[in-house]
């Protein structure tokens, strides 16, 4: 790996008319802070939306002094949801462009909640993610994203989606996650993964030698330095998924979904069957026309299997009331099976158009090789 290594903290943030949690931002940063173990005279720099977590600011920049590292500041992004959008698109490669050379001998970043791969800075960063020298964390503390509801129930309110994430972000056990992720990864390598659900799901596949990426929130230089794709340098936080994009051509059987919903209008009864990681059937009861709509603006790669994901951490699961899926399936049994481009994860599914549809399980099986992890969307092995 190149050096000097730089360090991006992106942290999404969410706004609501809805009242939210008082967060414990100084407790917040201190964790942030120890899972990134910033280095002793590492240059830091805070990229912001200027009207996003701002409470995070000061408790994040203090707590990097701390740990011996230079604070350079902050850079805000540009809101640009009222503005002309010809004159952002022109402005945004000549942004990127500077940024990379304002960023080249940076050695740590923090991007705070706002802050997306549309905005120049952020995208100049992941330039310095693709040539080896930085790694990063992701806060995507977005509730109508990073959060989902289960068919027929509602979402909680944003206090109890803040109240869950922080907890999950504070009282993780980052070393247990890290060990059953790295068993589980091993376990895979030379067996057939074999997922089931009660609705008819029934999907096999193997991932060879393809890269894992294991979130179990571990953000230093000496886990980065060994990343293979992309996302090995993207580090969530909260924790607690294992992803991989298996072997195009060992995927096949059948997807069956809940209801859903597909370009904007509700399917019932989907199944979806997979021969050599491509999609060669869509069957429903009612909403078949949305799939195939969906699709085809998708082009190619909306036909094709892109990854395979894991949840591990118990602070995420899904709730015994009031159920939904928290932090983008990263809770304990909860199955990700994903439809699109996955070139950041080592696979070789990409278009020119880029398109990533993830689907949520939260009753898999889930089988490697004759032992069963997950039962009912329940882990078996802990």
């Amino acid at each position: 790996m190149k050096k000097p290594l730089a360090i991006l903290l992106i942290l999404f943030s969410f706004s609501s008319a809805q009242e939210r949690l008082r967060l414990d931002w100084p407790e917040l940063a201190r964790v942030i802070v120890e899972r990134m173990e910033v280095g002793q005279g590492e240059k830091v720099l805070f990229v912001a939306h200027p009207d996003m977590f701002r409470d995070l600011i000061p408790p994040l920049r203090y707590e990097v002094m701390k740990a011996g590292a230079v604070d350079l500041g902050v850079i805000d992004v540009l809101p640009s949801s009222e503005l002309d959008p010809d004159v952002i698109k022109r402005g945004a490669e000549p942004s990127r462009k500077a940024y990379r050379k304002m960023f080249k001998d940076i050695d740590a970043s923090v991007m705070l909640p706002g802050a997306t791969p549309q905005h120049p800075a952020y995208a100049a960063m992941q330039d310095i993610l693709r040539s080896g020298k930085s790694r990063t964390v992701h806060f995507h503390w977005l509730e109508n994203r990073s959060a989902y509801p289960l068919p027929g129930q509602p979402m909680p309110e944003p206090r109890d989606i803040d109240a869950l994430y922080q907890r999950a972000v504070l009282n993780s056990d980052y070393d247990t996650l890290a060990k059953i992720q790295l068993r589980f990864e091993r376990a895979m390598r030379n067996r057939e993964v074999h997922v089931t659900t009660p609705l008819g799901t029934d999907i096999r596949f193997r991932i060879g030698d393809r890269p894992v990426n294991r979130q179990d929130g571990d953000a230093s230089k000496a886990r980065t330095d060994r990343g293979v794709i992309l996302i090995d340098r993207e580090i969530e936080l909260p924790a607690g998924a294992v992803r991989v994009a298996p072997l195009e051509e060992s995927v096949r059987g059948t997807i069956a979904f809940p209801p859903s919903q597909w370009n904007g209008g509700p399917v019932i009864g989907l199944k979806l069957e997979i021969v050599d990681g491509i999609v060669v059937k869509v069957s429903a009861k009612s909403g078949k026309e949305n799939v195939e709509a969906e699709m085809e603006q998708a082009g190619d790669v909306g036909r094709r299997f892109r990854e395979f994901a894991l949840g591990f951490n118990p602070k995420l699961a899904v709730p015994e009331r009031n159920p939904w899926v928290p932090y983008y399936g990263y809770g304990a049994g909860v199955v990700r099976l994903s439809l699109g481009d996955n070139s950041e994860l080592g696979g070789a599914v990409g278009g020119e158009r880029p398109y990533v549809r993830w689907n949520f399980f939260t009753d898999a099986t889930v089988t490697v090789g004759d032992q069963i992890w997950v039962r009912d969307g329940k882990p078996v092995i802990k």
